[in-house]
C-alpha cells in the first residue's frame, strides 16, 4: 500500500499536460478513518505561487501515476510499508525504477538496507502497490558470473552477498554509462576505418571490480571482440588481479604495475575509466586521454585537494569573485572540489569533447558520486591543457582565462 508520493522534475510542457505549471505534487495517504474510498488519498499541487488540492481513490491514484510518473514529472518517489520505490527518467525519456527495501527489525534511522533496480511487468496503471516487478541489472542478481564469484560479490549459485549489494550496484550502475557510450564509440571507430578490437584502459584500477566487469560486459554480453587494460600503483593487487585474470582464463584482460602521470602505452585506446583515481591521478588519465585522442571517457574523480590546498597556501585578495566561498573551511572545500571537476569538463569541451556531468550512484552511498561522461565530438586542441590543474596555476588564474579574461563585477 502507497503511504505518499512525490513528484518533482516536470517536463517543458507540464502546462499543456496538466492544465498548470506544476513544480511538484505531493500525496499523502487519508489516515482518518472516516475517510470515504474515494478520499484515500490528499494530494497539494505545487505552482511558483500557489497550491492546488485533490483527493484520490486508490484506483485513481494508480491512474495518475501511470500516466504521469517518469512521463509529467521525470522523478517520482513512492513509499509503501516496506520500500521505498523511485521513479526516473532521462533526457532520451528512458524510465528506470529503483526500489529501498525497508529492513523492519532495524531502528527507524538505519531502515534502507539494499536497492534494487526493477522494471514495470506490464502496463504503469497495473494500479497502485502494484509489487510485480523485475530487476533490471545488466549483470542480474541470481545467475553467476565467475569474476563476481571470484571476488566474493556473489555466491557460488549466483546470490548477491548482502554485505557486496552496494558494490554489485556500482558495478552494474557503470556499465550503464559504458552501455551508453558504446554506439558513439562504434561510429566513430568505423568513421576511422578501425575494424581492431576496442581498447579500454582503466586507470587506478585498484582491485579491478570495473575493469572485471567491462571486459565480462563487452565479450560476453555485447560480444564485442576488446582488449581491456588495468593500471595501478599497488604491486600485490596488480599481481592478484594478473593471477585471477589467468586462472579465468581471459586473455583479453591484462594488467600492469605503473603510474598514470607516467604512463605511454601502446596504441592509443578507444576508452579511459577511472574509478576513484585519487586527486590529479584523475586530471593525468584526462590529460592522456585528450592526447591520444581517446574517442570516451568515464571518469568519477575523487580527493581533489590540488586546488583546495593552493587555496590554503594564500588567502585571496578582498577584491577577489570567489573570496566570499573561501572564508569558511567546509564551503571552501566543496567549493575547490566542484570547481576542479567544473574546469575539468571545460578543458575536456575546449578539447572537442561533448562533456556531461552526470550522478554515479546516490550520494548516501557516496558523497564520491559525481561522473564526468565525454565523448570526442570533434578535434580541437585543449587551450590550456591538463597540466593546469597539476601545476602551480591558481584557481582564479584558471578561471579567469577559462572565461577568456572576462573578470566577474558585483
Amino acid at each position: 500500500m502507497i503511504l505518499s508520493v512525490t513528484l518533482s522534475k516536470p517536463v517543458k510542457n507540464i502546462s499543456e499536460l496538466l492544465g498548470e505549471n506544476y513544480v511538484r505534487v505531493k500525496i499523502k495517504r487519508n489516515v482518518s478513518s472516516s475517510a470515504k474510498r474515494e478520499e484515500a488519498y490528499f494530494a497539494e499541487f505545487f505552482t511558483e505561487k500557489q497550491v492546488f488540492h485533490k483527493k484520490f481513490s486508490e484506483e485513481s491514484l494508480g491512474e495518475f501515476l501511470g500516466r504521469n510518473a517518469g512521463i509529467s514529472f521525470k522523478v517520482c518517489v513512492e513509499r509503501t510499508e516496506d520500500s521505498e520505490i523511485q521513479i526516473l527518467a532521462n533526457k532520451k525519456g528512458k524510465i528506470s525504477w529503483i526500489e529501498k527495501k525497508l529492513d523492519k527489525t532495524l531502528p527507524e534511522s538505519e531502515k534502507i538496507s539494499g536497492f534494487k533496480n526493477i522494471k514495470p511487468s506490464g502496463n504503469l496503471n497495473g494500479g497502485v502497490g502494484d509489487s510485480n516487478r523485475t530487476k533490471n541489472h545488466i549483470l542480474p542478481d541470481g545467475i553467476p558470473v565467475p569474476f563476481l564469484v571470484r571476488l566474493g560479490i556473489q555466491t557460488a549459485e549466483g546470490k548477491v552477498i548482502a554485505s557486496k549489494y552496494d558494490k554489485f550496484r556500482q558495478i552494474n550502475r557503470f556499465l550503464e554509462f559504458v552501455d551508453d557510450i558504446l554506439p558513439d564509440v562504434m561510429r566513430i571507430r568505423s568513421e576511422r576505418g578501425d575494424d581492431s578490437p576496442i581498447r579500454v584502459v582503466d586507470f587506478g584500477s585498484g582491485k579491478s571490480y570495473l575493469t572485471f566487469a567491462v571486459q565480462y560486459f563487452l565479450t560476453e554480453v555485447r560480444k564485442v571482440a576488446c582488449e581491456v587494460f588495468g593500471l595501478d600503483l599497488k604491486r600485490d593487487v596488480i599481481e592478484y588481479c594478473s593471477k585471477l585474470s589467468s586462472e579465468l582464463g581471459l586473455k583479453n584482460l591484462n594488467f600492469a604495475v605503473g603510474n598514470i602521470s607516467d604512463y605511454s602505452g601502446g596504441k592509443s585506446p578507444d576508452i579511459v575509466v577511472t574509478l576513484h583515481a585519487c586527486d590529479t591521478a584523475t586530471d593525468y588519465a584526462l590529460d592522456y586521454a585528450v592526447k591520444n585522442n581517446v574517442s570516451a571517457i568515464l571518469s568519477v574523480p575523487c580527493c581533489q585537494h590540488e586546488i583546495n590546498s593552493q587555496l590554503s597556501k594564500s588567502s585571496a585578495p578582498k577584491d577577489s569573485p570567489f573570496e566570499p566561498f573561501l572564508r569558511y573551511g567546509l564551503i571552501k572545500e566543496r567549493f575547490a572540489a566542484l570547481a576542479t571537476d567544473a574546469i575539468r569538463a571545460e578543458l575536456l569541451e575546449k578539447s572537442g569533447y561533448k562533456v556531461q556531468i552526470l550522478e554515479f550512484i546516490d550520494s548516501e552511498n557516496t558523497p564520491k558520486n559525481l561522473l564526468i561522461r565525454a565523448v570526442k565530438s570533434g578535434n580541437r586542441e585543449c587551450p590550456l591543457g591538463f597540466e593546469s590543474l597539476v601545476s602551480a596555476l591558481s584557481l582564479e588564474q584558471t578561471l579567469r582565462k577559462l572565461m577568456g579574461g572576462v573578470r566577474i563585477e558585483n
